[in-house]
């Protein structure tokens, strides 16, 4: 039988050494002055929410624009009527999305750190 190499074996304990090192160097530092986890989150949400009401105004105004065009336009009975079941469609839709951030605000002091206050 053929013994393994050391000179192989050293350089992965050297490595695995290294690695185990660096790990508790990096669990070790105390990162003073960073956000918690949920309060970084709580930002990137609140800044995803803006974009999308953003960009579904943009979209609703775009669409019902549209609809209304074909409602004042057509003279086909049937495109009036689907157009104006869109247009009741946008504008519900609409509303929802734009008030999620009302009611997220409304309730998120009543539930503050896990704790219902209600």
């Amino acid at each position: 039988m053929t013994k393994p190499k050391r000179k192989g074996r050293k350089l992965v304990t050297a490595y695995w050494s290294l690695v185990g090192a660096g790990a508790a160097v990096l669990v070790s530092l105390h990162q003073v002055y960073a956000d918690t986890i949920w309060n970084r989150f709580s930002t990137i949400m609140k800044d995803v929410y803006g974009q999308l009401v953003a960009i579904s105004t943009i979209v609703a105004v775009t669409a019902a624009a549209i609809a209304l065009l074909v409602r004042m336009i057509s003279r086909n009975q049937r495109a009036v009527d689907e157009a104006t079941s869109w247009l009741k469609r946008i504008v519900v839709t609409w509303i929802t999305l734009n008030s999620l951030g009302f009611i997220v605000a409304y309730l998120q002091p009543l539930i503050a750190g896990g704790q219902y206050t209600g």
